[in-house]
């Protein structure tokens, strides 16, 4: 995706960062109405969109859920932009929302929902001030 120019960049960002709120709007609904393994779900979803969205703006746009995990880890933490806490955090919801969804026995209980959702909130807080940082310097390039 890295043929997309700045403009286009920065409006397929605004798109997925809009889906992380709308997947996280999803997590609250799901985990109110005691579905938590949906909950659980929309939370990780809610940081693959904000992850998404940082990535586009470099650039890069990984197929697979650990291709954005990768992609994370190298375009960002191991470029000091992002900490551990950030990649952290999304390897702890992946790893969930994977057995939530494929086990059979999995279960998931009030306390493992709402820590997915503070998860996800404090991913979506890292994520939102880097990539206005990163519009803005595109921003102002182009």
């Amino acid at each position: 995706m890295d043929g997309l120019n700045i403009q286009e960049k920065i409006v397929l960002s605004d798109s997925r960062f809009i889906k992380s709120k709308e997947s996280l709007t999803d997590a609250h609904t799901s985990f109110n109405a005691g579905m938590y393994k949906t909950s659980v779900n929309r939370s990780y979803y809610a940081v693959l969109h904000a992850a998404r969205s940082l990535l586009i703006l470099k650039g890069v746009d990984p197929v697979r859920h650990n291709g954005v995990k990768t992609m994370l880890s190298l375009h960002f933490v191991k470029a000091a932009i992002l900490t551990q806490e950030a990649i952290r955090i999304f390897r702890n919801l992946m790893t969930l929302r994977t057995d939530v969804d494929y086990s059979d026995f999995e279960t998931i209980d009030k306390n493992d929902a709402e820590n997915a959702l503070k998860q996800a909130e404090r991913f979506i807080e890292i994520m939102e001030p880097v990539r206005q940082v990163l519009i803005k310097e595109m921003s102002s390039i182009g």
